[in-house]
Parts: structure tokens; sequence; C-alpha cells
């Protein structure tokens, strides 16, 4: 069934980002039309232009007014931890009175509290859990939601996350696009002496097992001191190579680890946090086809110095901002509110700024058929009640969203 949306007041297409591969990016590859038109199938988008230049052959189709509404390419949140048990403010309150986060770790808290947390809960709990937490995201009018395993850092626990991934995908398409990220390697689980031990005893004898059934969409890491080392990560890495599975890595985040140099050299979709990339990284990412994907809640959750996102925009680094909504580092899901917050701090333009939450996070998961409003590519739109574009970020934390009126 062909759809019509006609007088839209202001269309963000993108095309002029997409058609730059999302790098080097001026205001004007926005573009913007006034009083746009959209035709699409379930499959695709048809045709895209001003109302008035419709072609004949949809002219006298039904089509809904968009009158007073903005649409934009769907905001895609490429870097979630959302499935997960327990509650960890307390840990804020901690770290607000000048507890370092490694530190809390160290004590028995950070990922390993939610760890027991998570155990603690059944399938069933988790997946209604994840439910609350979908739908309140896509309410701000995000629609692709990546969502990593890493909270039970055991066989049995990290296979039944990953289920529930594939369960929660199942349940919301097409509505919601759901990406699941295999990451038992989150941290080093008690009683294992080395992250080596750990990945070759619980994360390759899960992969041996999950991949073959193709539910696993990528495999991540987080490459960090006191979690894993340059070492563990190649012996994760060659073996996602092996299985032909896409890979993400969260790299340079506490101290420069040479994390985004491997991710790169690994031909990685995306290499994450990048608080302390080095020059050489920059270079290497502005060289390679993995997207640099920013996580600015993290640095503003923790009180930690965000990273110079100038440099690598300037350096032709195609970057992303995902939200990396976690129980730990960053207790906030709303991509919007934080991209909206971080753009002044990162002196991004308009364009960059929407880019990195439509375009180059689609990229950032591996879907080049998304993140401009295009023709032949896939119909995943955002909608909002505002006449323009620029009100949806200059409205701090206020949500336009009309995503409801797609379904």
């Amino acid at each position: 069934m062909i759809k019509v949306y006609k007088d839209i007041s202001q269309l963000a297409t993108l095309e002029g980002a997409y058609q730059k591969d999302g790098r080097n990016l001026n205001p004007q590859d926005l573009t913007l039309i006034n009083d746009g038109c959209v035709v699409f199938d379930s499959k695709e988008i048809l045709w895209v232009g001003k109302s008035s230049d419709i072609p004949k052959d949809y002219s006298n189709l039904p089509y809904q007014s968009m009158k007073g509404k903005t649409l934009t390419p769907e905001i895609v949140d490429s870097h979630t931890h959302l499935i997960f048990g327990g509650d960890r403010s307390e840990e804020y309150a901690m770290r607000l009175n000048g507890e370092d986060y490694q530190k809390i770790a160290e004590a028995g808290g950070g990922i390993l509290s939610t760890s027991r947390a998570t155990n603690n809960l059944s399938s069933q709990e988790l997946f209604k859990l994840c439910c609350q937490r979908i739908e309140r995201i896509y309410s701000y009018g995000i629609g692709t939601i990546e969502i990593k395993s890493g909270y039970g850092l055991n066989l049995n626990k990290e296979k039944e996350l990953t289920l529930i991934i594939d369960k929660l995908k199942k349940h919301y398409t097409p509505k919601i696009q759901i990406f699941n990220t295999f990451m038992p390697a989150h941290a080093v689980a008690p009683g294992f002496k080395t992250g080596s031990e750990y990945i070759e005893k619980v994360v390759f004898p899960l992969l041996e097992e999950l991949a073959p059934i193709k539910i696993i969409d990528a495999v991540d890491i987080f490459h960090e001191k006191g979690y894993f080392n340059s070492q563990d990560v190649v012996l994760l890495f060659e073996e996602a190579k092996r299985l032909g599975l896409k890979i993400k890595s969260h790299a340079d985040e506490f101290q420069n680890n040479n994390g985004a140099l491997l991710a790169s050299s690994y031909q990685a979709v995306s290499a994450d946090h990048l608080l302390r990339i080095s020059e050489e990284g920059i270079k290497e990412l502005s060289q390679s086809k993995t997207v640099a994907t920013l996580l600015p809640g993290t640095a503003f959750f923790l009180g930690k110095e965000q990273v110079n996102a100038r440099k690598l925009l300037d350096k032709g680094v195609k970057v992303a901002m995902a939200s990396d909504y976690n129980p730990g580092s960053c207790h906030c899901d709303n991509l919007l509110l934080l991209a909206s917050l971080a753009a002044p701090t990162y002196k991004m333009n308009i364009c960059e700024l929407w880019s990195a939450i439509t375009l180059n996070s689609a990229h950032a998961l591996g879907l080049k058929k998304q993140g401009a409003v295009i023709k032949g590519l896939k119909p995943r739109f955002s909608l909002f009640d505002t006449k323009n574009l620029s009100q949806i970020t200059y409205s701090w934390g206020r949500n336009f969203s009309l995503n409801h009126l797609f379904h």
C-alpha cells in the first residue's frame, strides 16, 4: 500500500549529508524542503519533493496532511544497555560526594552490582522492564534502538539476555527496530583470573551456540584497564570475524588504549566513547568506515571532560551520538535531550547534530538503507509537532514527538 504525506511544514531529507557520507557537513547539507511531500510503501521511499511537485502517478492518491509538522529521518539510538535489573542511585550520590567510578566498582559496585540484580530477575520480569523502557524511548521520537547484553556475566544468563533481546525485536517489528548486540565481554565475572579466560570459557561457547541461529546483530567489548585489554579484544574480534559478525567496541573511554586504532583495523561498524582518543586514533578513524559514536551523557553523568568533538569533525571523522542509557554511568534514556545539550559543547552545526542521531547513528549499526529521506531508502521517519526543525533541539527536554501517528 502506497502512503502519501503532504503539506509537511518542514522536511529534513539530509540528502546533502548522505551524499557526503556524513562527513565534513555544512548546515545546508540538511537539505530542508518547506511544504514537503514524501511518497512511500512498506519497503522503500518512492518520491520526495515539494507538495506542489508531486508526480501525476501519485497526485490522485489519498494523502495525510502534515501541515504544521516537521519530518526527519528516524532518530537512532545506537548504544544502550537497557536490559538490566536493580538500581544504582546510591552510587550516583557517592560520585557526587567524590568517589570515583572505578573505585566504586572495586568496592563491589558498578557493573558487577547490576549483574547481581539482573541475575535475580526472571526472563519475564526483564522482558516487561525492557518493554516499559523501549516504549518510553520511542515516545521521544526514537524508532531504532540498539540493546546490548552484558549484565548476566555467566553462560545461562547471557544466553537468556540475548534471547530476550531477540524476543523484543520480534515483538516490536516493524514499529520499532531493535538491534541485538552481544556483549557478555562487559566485565570479567568473579571467579575468572583474566579477561581471556572469561572470553574462552563464557563468550566463545555462547557465540558458537548463538551465531548459527542468526539472532546476534553485532559483538561488542569493553576495552579498558581492569576489564579487557588489547589482547582480549583481538581474541574476540578474530572470533567474530570468523563467524561473520559485525564488530563494535567501547574504546578509549577512561584512558587511551589505542582502542579506536584497533577497532578501525578490524573494520568495526563503530568505536564508542572515545573520551581519551589519540591524534593517531582520530587520523585512523578519518580514513576508516568505522563510525565514532560519542556518548555525551556518560561524561555529563560521571563529571568527565567531554571529547573534543570538533577535532574529530574537522578531520573528517564520521561522528554519531548515542545515549549509553544504563544504570550506572548514564541513567538517561532521552538521546534527543542529550544531543541537544551536547551540541553547543561539541561546537556542532545543526546538520552535524542531526546527522549524528539519524544518518551516522544508523551507519554505526551497519544500517545503510536508512538515515535520510531519499528515494530508495527505507521509510523510517521521526515526526514532530513543530513547524520547523530548529524548534526541536532548541526546546531542551520538551517532547514534540508524534511517532504514534505512524501506527
